[in-house]
Parts: C-alpha cells; structure tokens; sequence
C-alpha cells in the first residue's frame, strides 16, 4: 500500500563520528570533494566527507635495514643505571618496534690438528697415554686404570722371563746347560757312587739269553778301582789314549747255573765331549769294537768261579764308548771252567740269528752283551738322579 512502514527494512544505522548525519543542503551544496593523493574518488552516493575527518598521510614503506649485531659487553654496561635500555634505538624512527634479526651463520668448525691422525713425523698418529694434570706447581700424568693393569703385566712378564732365564743360567738347566752338567757328573761317579748302584749284587735281564730267555747273574768279584796299565792289551790302550784313563771299575759275575762267567767295566776317561764324540765315531766307523786283538781282559778273581778266567778264556766281547759321558763300557764272557777259545766271536755277531760258533750257540754273546747293556742303564739312571740332586 503506498505510504505504508515497510515492516521488513531495519531502521537506519545510528550517527557516527566518521559517517554523521549531515543536513540535506549541506550535502547538497558540496559538488566536488578535494582527493588527496593516493587516494581514490569517493564512490557516488557515498556519504559527504566531514571536517572531522582526518587521515595522516602515509610515508611509503621500506625495507628493514639490517640492524648492527651487539658488542660484547664491556665493565660500563654493567655500570649502566637500572632501567636504561640494553642497546641504543635503532637509528631509523619507521623501523619495526621489533625487528627480526637476520639468521647468522654457523660458524665452521676447524679441527685440531694436534688431534689429527696425520699429525706426527711421517704422518704418524700421536698417542698420548695420560694428559698432564697441573696442581701446586707440579705436573702429574693421569693414567687410567686399563693403562695402569697393562704396564704392571708388562713389568710382571719380563720380571718372570728374566728369572726363569737367570735360574736356569745358574742352576744349568737350559738344553745346552743341562748336558754339559750331566757330563761333568758322570765324570765323577766313579769316587761318589757306592760299588753297588753301579754293580749291582744281582742284575735281572729278562729277555736277554739266546731266542729272548730270561737272564740273571750274580756278582761273585769286584776289582779295587785302578789305573788302566795292565787292564788293556797294547793294541786296544793304544786306541784308548786320546781319551785318556782316570779310573777303571770293573766287576765279574756268573749266571745262574755258573757255566759262564764275565766281567763288565767302565773306564772314565779324562776327555771332553768332543774327544769323546770323536773316539765314538772311530770305533763306529772302523769297527774297532769287532777286533779279536782288540778285547778286553777279564778279572779273574781267586777263589770264585772265574779264577781260571784269563786271556785264552776269553770267547765273545762288547765295547761301548759313551759320547754323552766320559765313560767307556765294556763286556768279556767265557766259560766258568776254564776251557780255552780258539776263535773269539764279537758279540755283535754271536747274537745274531743263525750263528754257529761256539761261543753263540753256547749263548755267550747273550751273556756279554746283556750284561754290558744293563750296566750300561744302571749308569746313565745314576747320572740322571745325580744331575736333578746337584741342580
């Protein structure tokens, strides 16, 4: 209806200082508003512009300078009246109240070069065991414990290796030591030992009589220890000489059934193990030991069952010279009843399978070399036990 409230259209907006309600004339009699620069006209049916209505111009905007970054402080800053700012203001007044300050970078790294593995002579790495700790004046080494337990094994092991080494240069018993003391005792068994530890009263041989019977004989006479003048026929103390004579121990035994007897010895000599490797090697290479004018002579002790026992009784021999002893052994056998021998058999040869002589199918050979080989033992067994008591 015309002239009717729209009863939907709200009421106007209130006055405002930026938008008042000016009179119709006034608004009227303004035709043109002064724009200001930068700014663009006022819209058609805007309202009128005001005298209160004051804009500030606008400076352009410009890129942030880059602030100076703060010095150290120095003792005035600390001196500084409370309440004064930190750093000056910054220098332009249109600067930002806070201004972002650029990221700075990262300062590189630079290494030791005292810690580099190339440092050193040649490029050597320097290992250092302990850094040096300064107190009172004085430099102490800080030594870790790892460090510490290793250098007092180190000092241990060589503390043990040189005793060991100490003790068996005194005591002789290194490889070279050792052997040299078992010589120079053996030399001297022939004045230490009882009679007995070297011939014994009884000597078992088991296996040792012809196709390996058993064997046992008993000693029925011991010489008194003597030289070597009359012991030796002139050929075979001739072949001796080079090692000399110091003493000769001999003794004679018979077996069981007393059908033979036969007389062992041992001759210490004066020599060295040189001379006596070298007498060995003779005897070895020219077969000196299977001579018949190169026999030993027995002990025919009277009143026992080799007082008939002499030169023409003499039926098979051994001959033994030690290179690791100054000691040569030897062994005569024949029959205890005194019968004479016309063709002496070494006892090499008498124990071999298959020999007729007399002497070995008597078992003969068996008795001398059996007998020969037992003393023998017993002799290097008492160097032994003499060797570990004197070290």
């Amino acid at each position: 209806m015309p002239g009717a409230a729209d009863p939907v259209s709200p009421p106007p907006p209130p006055a405002s200082a930026r938008f008042p309600d000016a009179p119709p004339a006034e608004a009227a009699g303004r035709t043109t508003a002064r724009l200001r620069p930068g700014r663009e006209p006022r819209k058609q049916g805007a309202p009128a512009e005001t005298a209160s209505e004051t804009t500030a111009r606008l400076r352009p905007i410009r890129s942030p300078q880059p602030q100076p970054q703060p010095q150290p402080e120095s003792a005035s800053q600390f001196s500084r009246p409370p309440g004064a700012p930190r750093f000056s203001a910054p220098a332009h007044p249109t600067a930002p109240a806070h201004p972002t300050a650029p990221a700075r970078p990262m300062s590189r790294v630079v290494p030791d070069p005292a810690h580099s593995w190339s440092a050193g002579p040649a490029g050597r790495p320097v290992v250092s065991f302990a850094e040096p700790e300064l107190s009172g004046g004085r430099t102490r080494l800080r030594v870790g414990p790892r460090t510490a337990a290793a250098a007092a094994c180190l000092v241990l092991g060589l503390g043990l290796i040189g005793g060991a080494l100490t003790g068996s240069w005194l005591t002789g018993t290194g490889e070279e030591g050792g052997a040299g003391n078992a010589y120079s005792t053996a030399g001297t068994l022939w004045h230490s030992v009882p009679v007995d530890e070297l011939f014994p009263p009884t000597v078992q041989g088991t296996g040792a009589g012809p196709g390996g019977a058993d064997r046992s004989w008993t000693r029925i006479a011991v010489a008194p220890d003597t030289g070597c003048a009359h012991a030796f026929d002139p050929l075979l103390r001739t072949a001796l000489a080079p090692v000399g004579c110091r003493r000769l121990l001999r003794a004679t035994y018979t077996d069981a059934t007393q059908s033979y007897v036969t007389t062992v010895g041992l001759l210490f000599t004066k020599a060295d193990p040189a001379a006596m490797s070298a007498l060995a090697a003779r005897f070895r290479d020219e077969h000196l030991d299977r001579r018949a004018d190169l026999m030993p002579r027995p002990y025919a002790a009277p009143g026992t069952a080799a007082a008939g026992f002499g030169d023409t009784q003499r039926a098979s021999w051994t001959i033994s010279v030690l290179a690791d002893a100054p000691v040569v052994a030897f062994a005569v056998s024949g029959w205890a009843d005194g019968r004479g021998v016309d063709s002496p058999q070494p006892a090499a040869d008498a124990v071999r399978s298959g020999a007729t002589t007399a002497p070995a199918q008597a078992g003969l050979g068996n008795e001398a070399q059996g007998l020969a080989d037992r003393v023998e033992r017993r002799l290097r067994k008492t160097v032994g036990t003499a060797t570990e008591k004197s070290s």
